[in-house]
């Protein structure tokens, strides 16, 4: 007798909403899940009163797979500032959309002037973008994200300054080979409702979904050796799991290794680094690019954000670099260039170094994988969607719906 109809692997984003789903369509479900808490590469540490995300990661709430699952209100969201302050060669560009007030007004007005078949350029994308719906967005010929912002005559200056380093944090991708469809499909989701953080860290995401769980389904800190059709075999359990389908919802690599019918994906990496100051070096929830050193930096105040994120009296700075991750004394003296101010009184409460941060999407990724690979057999998570929140979401749906449709027959 099987122990359930369906056992997880995996409650990360993709997992939950597998589970989710695969128990409103009334099948018995297993979730299983080698950490302590669920949430997968969403998690958030608390240390000495600071909320650290494990490495820099936001919630755009416009992401249409959410409001399935959840109201984005009910993670009692902080919302970054609606534009970037951008490092440029020969001037600082403030971009801030979320503010009416004369500074942003004449900051918007200055770039206008100054590159103004740039504001035109924008402007169209961003319009077009926001108006049409996404399923034309994902059905255009792809190229790569680079070549589609010189398409849309964007210049090289405003692409490196800007652009280059505000996508390089979102698909850590320095070079801008991501699959264009994702530039269009999150630029959209960005410009219709902002970026933000629950007021007590990315993990609040993750639980939300497991709050939506049966109670009894879910087994954490139970490791997954080996998986063998309906079979889930694990040195946490004395007697191997049995199930008429099995869901891998791992990351991709672990997936791989559990199925080598799964292709594991290239990785995108990402160092974060936090720091606890006693000011905060710009007092606005708005993140900052350094296109000018090479680094690709991306910082933000996480503190002006979310001021949950810090304890009273401090604040908290984060910094993240995509790839290869420069010595903490070169990220000092950047942060000090950027924000004015000197950093040597800057304490450096963590850093993550995540090698296996975001799959990699080139030019050619197939944002569709299928969901079945084996006999009994099924997989899910970001790699076979889109590398995001939402792509991790819809491949839980999507799988569920291939399971029961299955096991109906």
């Amino acid at each position: 007798m099987e122990d359930a109809d369906v056992i997880v692997v995996g409650a990360g984003l993709a997992g939950l909403a597998a589970t989710i789903h695969l128990q409103a369509a009334s099948l018995r479900v297993k979730l299983l899940e080698q950490a302590d808490e669920v949430g997968g590469r969403v998690r958030t540490d608390e240390v000495e009163g600071f909320l650290l995300d494990r490495g820099f990661q936001v919630l755009l709430p416009a992401y249409p797979e959410l409001r399935r699952l959840l109201a984005p209100e009910s993670l009692d969201l902080r919302f970054f500032s609606r534009g970037v302050l951008a490092e440029g060669r020969d001037e600082r560009w403030d971009l801030d959309f979320s503010s009416r007030g004369r500074e942003t007004l004449v900051s918007l007005a200055r770039f206008a002037a100054k590159r103004p078949l740039d504001a035109v350029a924008v402007g169209a994308l961003t319009l077009r973008d926001t108006t049409i719906d996404a399923t034309r967005l994902r059905a255009a010929a792809p190229t790569e994200t680079g070549r589609e912002l010189a398409r849309w005559h964007i210049s090289r200056p405003t692409i490196e300054e800007i652009f280059r380093p505000f996508l390089a944090g979102v698909f850590l991708d320095s070079e801008l080979t991501t699959n264009s469809k994702m530039l269009h499909l999150v630029w959209r989701c960005f410009v219709r409702g902002g970026a933000a953080v629950p007021a007590d860290g990315m993990r609040m995401l993750p639980r939300a979904l497991a709050e939506l769980v049966a109670d009894d389904a879910l087994s954490l800190s139970t490791t997954v050796d080996s998986v063998d059709g309906g079979v889930v075999s694990s040195a946490d359990s004395a007697v191997p799991l049995k199930a008429r389908a099995v869901v891998i919802a791992t990351d991709g690599t672990a997936a791989s290794a559990l199925a080598p019918a799964i292709r594991a994906p290239e990785w995108g990496g990402v160092t974060t680094w936090y720091f606890a100051v006693d000011e905060p070096p710009l007092r606005r929830p708005t993140l900052m690019l350094d296109g000018v050193s090479g680094s690709l930096m991306n910082t933000v105040v996480m503190s002006e954000v979310a001021g949950t994120y810090a304890p009273a009296g401090k604040a908290l700075v984060a910094a993240s670099v995509p790839g290869d991750t420069p010595a903490l004394s070169a990220i000092r003296s950047r942060l000090g260039e950027l924000y004015r101010t000197s950093t040597s009184r800057w304490e450096l409460v963590a850093e993550y170094r995540i090698p296996r941060a975001l799959p990699r999407m080139r030019s050619n990724h197939v944002f569709t994988s299928p969901a079945k690979v084996g006999p009994q057999l099924y997989v899910s998570g970001d790699h076979r969607d889109t590398s995001s929140i939402q792509g991790a979401l819809v491949s839980g749906r999507r799988v569920a719906a291939a399971v029961a449709r299955d096991l109906r027959r």
